[in-house]
């Protein structure tokens, strides 16, 4: 009789058929893992204590590969898609979750929009400086009084001006706008179309009538730098309008799905290391002369935790695989529209549930700004509001599942 003990060569472990990863998509979440643990995490408290950037983090991080890992190879990038895109920003999330949010906002709702949508000659030019890290990339569509309502409600404007366009308005709460080199921005061209009037423009830092009316200091996520941003006459040469005019409705709503896609493993990265965390002060915080991990209360907690961490990680690899898959033409409506709003929806919120068992496990340490369990605490609240709040996110499945 045979020995079923051994296991063959290429038998996946528990923790790969649990996960649905493969071998290779394993090690890239470890190499992600290990080089975000050497380069971020010692970056991360001098970020939140003083809302600090480090200049030297994002070409470290091109020098890497860890950019344009959705590109093709004819233009420099890794060819690795969207899932891998968002396994990386797990293993980031864990260590450093402000620079992962900076480096998703770049990596994904600049650099991917361009990579999706511009032409050709627009990602020759601005994709190598993106990718290298040399070039940081934001996305400018809130504006002040139009943030659920953000297409609709958009009051900045693009006029054409012989060879440029002059765009007018005020873009809020924009994710890298103080640190941004090349801003993918939306504007109405059109104001009587309403959304159907919306173009989208690549705009430089440089370009005469832009300039950021203020650096946000924020809760959470702290050093992942915010602005305001300003739009006074801004002259934009006509050869940075993305697609056709008129037509930016389509790269916003396939961005949009992508970008809550994208949330989801923002959100895993937190809940596993505030698992970790919880498990490690559980394990040497004593009480009553004894380790509390020996309270039943607390292994109650922790194993809520667990429950909930491991779900996230399966309805964050659902979603982001099923998002890797839609065309230029799919977002914004339909079947994707739902799971990507369903994921993003479940993640924040399991979040929540995570945070909140971790800091009562932590007890008053937990209550402490410095400690990093309360720094994570505090990035709970703009997950559940980023990309679509959990309301809008409500309505959308909901709308999708009875036109089913």
């Amino acid at each position: 009789m045979p020995d079923h003990r051994t296991a063959a060569p290429d038998r996946p472990s528990v923790l790969q058929a649990f996960s649905g990863l493969s071998t290779d998509e394993m090690d890239i979440l470890a190499q992600a893992d290990r080089f975000a643990q050497k380069e971020f995490y010692p970056l991360s408290k001098r970020m939140d204590d003083e809302e600090w950037w480090p200049p030297e983090i994002f070409p470290k991080i091109g020098q890497t590969g860890y950019f344009g890992i959705t590109v093709p190879e004819a233009y420099g990038g890794s060819n690795m898609g969207l899932f891998t895109s968002g396994l990386i920003l797990q293993a980031f999330s864990r260590w450093n979750h402000a620079l992962a949010l900076s480096w998703v906002a770049h990596e994904n709702l600049c650099l991917h929009n361009i990579l999706r949508n511009a032409n050709e000659a627009q990602k020759r030019k601005y994709l190598p400086g993106l990718m290298q890290g040399t070039l940081i990339g934001a996305l400018g569509l809130t504006e002040p009084g139009a943030g659920s309502d953000a297409l609709g409600s958009m009051r900045t404007t693009a006029r054409r001006d012989g060879g440029d366009y002059l765009l007018n308005g005020t873009k809020i709460f924009i994710t890298n706008g103080p640190v941004a080199d090349v801003l993918l921005v939306y504007a109405k061209t059109d104001k009587d179309k309403g959304p159907q009037g919306i173009s989208a423009f690549i705009v430089e830092k440089d370009f005469p009538g832009f300039k950021v009316a203020q650096k946000l200091t924020k809760m959470g996520f702290r050093g992942s730098q915010t602005a305001e941003l300003v739009f006074d006459d801004c002259r934009v040469p006509a050869a940075n309008l993305v697609g056709e005019e008129n037509r930016g409705v389509r790269v916003v709503m396939s961005g949009l799905d992508l970008e809550r896609a994208m949330i989801t493993p923002l959100c895993l990265g937190i809940a596993e290391r505030a698992l970790a965390l919880s498990l490690d002060y559980a394990r040497t915080r004593k009480q009553f002369g004894q380790p509390i991990s020996n309270f039943q209360m607390i292994q109650s907690k922790l194993a809520d935790m667990y429950v909930w961490v491991e779900s996230m990680r399966l309805f964050t690899y659902q979603t982001l695989r099923a998002a890797a898959v839609i065309n230029e033409d799919e977002g914004g409506r339909g079947e994707i529209h739902k799971i990507t709003a369903a994921g993003v929806m479940y993640a924040a919120e399991t979040m929540n549930k995570v945070l909140n068992e971790a800091v009562q496990i932590h007890g008053g340490t937990g209550y402490i700004w410095e400690s990093e369990i309360n720094r994570l605490y505090r990035s709970i609240k703009l997950l559940e509001i980023g990309a679509g709040t959990t309301e809008v996110r409500k309505m959308i499945i909901s709308q999708e599942l009875l036109r089913s």
